[in-house]
Parts: C-alpha cells; sequence; structure tokens
C-alpha cells in the first residue's frame, strides 16, 4: 500500500503484546529519525491503526534526534494520556488486540533526507484516499 517507504533501506519492525515490556522488545533505532506505522492483530486479522513519526529537521539541515531516537519516542511517547509503554498495554487488553506489529523507516540517514513529518503526512494522506478516514488512533492530523 505504501510503495513510497520502500526505498528506505533502514527499517525493521517488532511485536507487542500485553505480556511485553515495550522497551525490550522495541529495535527501532535509538539516534534515528523516521516513521512508524502501528498495525493490531486481532480475530485473525490485520489493521493499521495508527501512523507516527520521531524527529526534526533543523534550519542548518540537520537532524535533531529527541534523546533515545524513533526507540524512546515509541517506548516513551505520549499517546492517550500517558507514556506508551503504558498506554499501549491498557489498548491492547481493553480493545481485546493480541498484538501489535510495529514497523519503523528511518527516513533521514546517510542515504536519505526526507523529513519524517513530510512523509508521515504523505502516508497518512494514502491511507485517508483508500479510507476516508484517518487510521483508529490517530485522532487528527
Amino acid at each position: 500500500m505504501f510503495d513510497e517507504l520502500d526505498k528506505y533501506k533502514s527499517n525493521g519492525h517488532f511485536f507487542f503484546s500485553a505480556d511485553d515490556e515495550l522497551s525490550t522488545v522495541c529495535n527501532a533505532p535509538k539516534n534515528g529519525v523516521g516513521i512508524y506505522i502501528v498495525y493490531a492483530l486481532k480475530g485473525g486479522k490485520i489493521e493499521l491503526i495508527y501512523i507516527g513519526s520521531s524527529g526534526k529537521i533543523l534550519q542548518s539541515g540537520h537532524k535533531k534526534v529527541r534523546i533515545g531516537g524513533m526507540c524512546d519516542r515509541l517506548v516513551n511517547g505520549k499517546q492517550f494520556g500517558d507514556a506508551r509503554k503504558r498506554s499501549w498495554k491498557t489498548k491492547l487488553i481493553s480493545e481485546k488486540i493480541e498484538a501489535l506489529d510495529i514497523y519503523w523507516y528511518e527516513t533521514f540517514d546517510k542515504a536519505n533526507r526526507d523529513i519524517p513529518n513530510t512523509v508521515e503526512g504523505i502516508i497518512i494522506q494514502r491511507f485517508y484516499e483508500v479510507y476516508g478516514v484517518l487510521p483508529k488512533w490517530n485522532k487528527e492530523y
């Protein structure tokens, strides 16, 4: 669905269930910036439920990496009023989601110079064009 992401060679994914510690299973870069896409695995189905980004680009053209990079943004970033390491566990239980499958892509590195927020917007736009709504956990864009 997102051919735009094929060019990002620094990428990966990991699974997270209510029994896991997000800080343990997260394999996103600790010094990178980019986007992440979260899929819910529930009842034998897969649903894209969230698209986010981490990092900024400074006026100088250099990347601004949050301490701990994309990994820290995924683990400690706020969502649903709490750090994801706690709020995602709560959501998995309340929504009866078996696991999350989180894909991440470094968009600004030696090979690519794509601003994370821009790539996030493009991917959200593609999703919106197909479904007419934002992903379930994206409240606004």
